[in-house]
């Protein structure tokens, strides 16, 4: 027979207890207390019995099912002296007062560089690192991509435990779940019919990788019943190894039924030269631009489109033109960007496209049309095009011949070959300065070539000379810490001391100065020490 409960066991017990608590042991006496002691101390110690029971007691439930062990990291472990490096640097926090930073190198940002590396060189983490490998991409997303591929499967086993680090399955293909062999041909079409969406973009994407036909083949047999939202997402995929196999499937993709879906379509369609929807870009945006020798200089004269009829929108002409902007002058841009850049010399006299940009424009055209021509070199990957209007790094003016933004000037030079892009930037600077050029320095690859880390560390040098105001080149001076080469450091040594002052120059000028160019010095030796710790080989 079950025992009667004792007063103490009853659920409502606590409840009792904070009722006599709130009331007062006056009006309301503590129920169960010691016998003959005063009611307050009563009412405590009958609490501080309940709080035990209440932080003790477990209700009973079913057995969990027992955590699965983490797959095993099969990379070579890291070496011992870049664990150490590591573990620093994900101790280092940012500071949160303001004014100098001093001459101690900040450690955090110097992390994606130590990570990039550490992938480069194919190392596993160190199981004891991974919390705080999570912690620190929790809180930058820049960091997230390298983090993840550096933690390996435990960082995914461990995601799936804590809730804080469930943006690892987010940001990890198919939310962490391993894919099939991609040679299993049953395998991949199951995943493909019966697969979660993550699973099935992550599928596409790696297929798309390896056998961009096979890819194209799995999305065609599925694409009628796709939802609009998930064809634009996989009709994404085809950017990789984009082919005129694929015109076919995105010549019909122009009649789908979301505007996106179409737009995305003309897009790919338009970086193919070759391409149907390419000539017939061809032959609208031909017919807007002409040359105009009536004039004593030949001169390029626009008639912007009339109208934007049905075949010009499912060829991806957006009709309806942003706020503050004109309609035909938004579908002349379009029209520009979408047709092939091998259209213009046939079309303009024969000239090469140097002598094209150099061209005047008519009545006010040349922004619209240089700007659509940008985005066309830059979407068509038209090295030549980039050159033309990019100008010469020396030209007196910064903006160049037809780039019209810095915006502009970036993106063209991702069009260029690295060389070619750190040799473009250092001209630039050497011509006109710092002042305009971080947009481009952030294009350049890591490490900066020789010519463009010296003259970055001249124009700063310069910079120092004319009693500029020192905080207007700190970002500058960060960028110089984490992209210039280490063995630049040498060169620094000479600018470590305080400067006399200008009267002109802004106070306490030259002890900054000294003080950047020292934190500059110590944070590329600390990369070359980071770099050989990683490089055992």
């Amino acid at each position: 027979m079950r025992e009667a409960s004792t007063p103490d066991d009853r659920p409502d017990r606590w409840e009792e207890l904070v009722t006599a608590a709130l009331l007062g042991t006056d009006r309301r006496a503590p129920v169960g207390g010691a016998p003959g002691r005063e009611a307050p101390v009563a009412l405590l110690d009958a609490a501080a019995m309940a709080a035990v029971r209440r932080r003790a007691g477990l209700r009973p439930a079913p057995a969990a099912r027992r955590v699965e062990p983490a797959a095993e990291d099969a990379r070579p472990a890291l070496p011992e002296a870049a664990a150490r490096r590591l573990a620093l640097l994900l101790a280092d926090r940012p500071g949160t007062g303001g004014g100098r930073r001093g001459t101690s190198p900040d450690l955090m940002e110097l992390l994606p560089q130590w990570l990039a590396t550490a992938n480069a060189h194919g190392y596993a983490a160190p199981p004891q690192t991974l919390p705080a490998l999570l912690d620190a991409a929790r809180g930058r997303t820049d960091l997230r991509p390298a983090a993840l591929a550096f933690a390996g499967p435990r960082a995914l086993w461990l995601a799936r435990l804590n809730p804080d680090w469930r943006f690892a399955l987010r940001a990890a293909p198919g939310g962490g779940a391993a894919l099939p062999d991609l040679q299993d041909t049953g395998e991949v079409q199951r995943l493909w019919q019966e697969g979660l969406f993550a699973e099935r973009v992550a599928l596409l994407g790696a297929v798309r990788a390896d056998r961009p036909a096979v890819a194209r083949e799995l999305l065609e047999a599925t694409w009628a019943t796709e939802r609009a939202e998930d064809r634009l997402m996989f009709l994404d995929s085809l950017r990789t190894g984009l082919s005129a196999e694929d015109e076919p499937f995105l010549e019909r993709a122009l009649s789908d039924r979301s505007r996106n879906v179409r737009s995305t379509a003309a897009e790919l369609l338009s970086a193919l030269p070759d391409s149907a929807l390419a000539a017939r870009m061809a032959v609208r945006a031909a017919a807007c631009v002409a040359l105009d020798r009536t004039l004593e200089t030949p001169t390029i004269a626009v008639e912007a489109p009339l109208e934007c009829d049905p075949r010009m929108e499912r060829d991806g002409v957006v009709a309806k033109p942003p706020t503050g902007r004109g309609e035909r002058s938004w579908w002349l841009g379009q029209l520009m960007e979408a047709a092939p850049l091998g259209t213009w010399p046939g079309r303009l006299g024969g000239r090469t496209p140097e002598e094209i940009v150099t061209l005047p424009v008519a009545d006010g055209w040349q922004g619209e049309l240089h700007a659509a021509w940008c985005r066309a070199a830059v979407r068509q990957r038209d090295a030549t095009w980039s050159r033309a209007l990019l100008g010469a790094p020396s030209a007196l003016e910064a903006g160049g011949p037809g780039a019209v933004s810095l915006a502009d000037r970036a993106k063209l030079l991702s069009v260029l070959d690295t060389r070619e892009r750190a040799e473009w930037v250092a001209g630039f600077i050497a011509t006109h300065g710092l002042s305009e050029a971080f947009q481009l320095l952030g294009v350049c690859a890591v490490p900066w070539a020789a010519p463009l880390g010296r003259a970055v560390v001249d124009a700063l040098d310069i910079a120092r000379d004319a009693g500029s105001y020192p905080w207007s080149f700190s970002g500058v001076m960060g960028l110089a810490e984490r992209c210039l080469d280490p063995a630049e450091a040498a060169r620094l040594e000479g600018l470590l001391a305080v400067p006399d002052e200008r009267e002109d120059a802004s106070p306490g000028a030259g002890g900054y100065w000294a003080e950047a160019f020292q934190r500059l010095m110590t944070t590329l030796r600390l990369r070359a020490a980071m770099a050989g710790e990683l490089d055992v080989s």
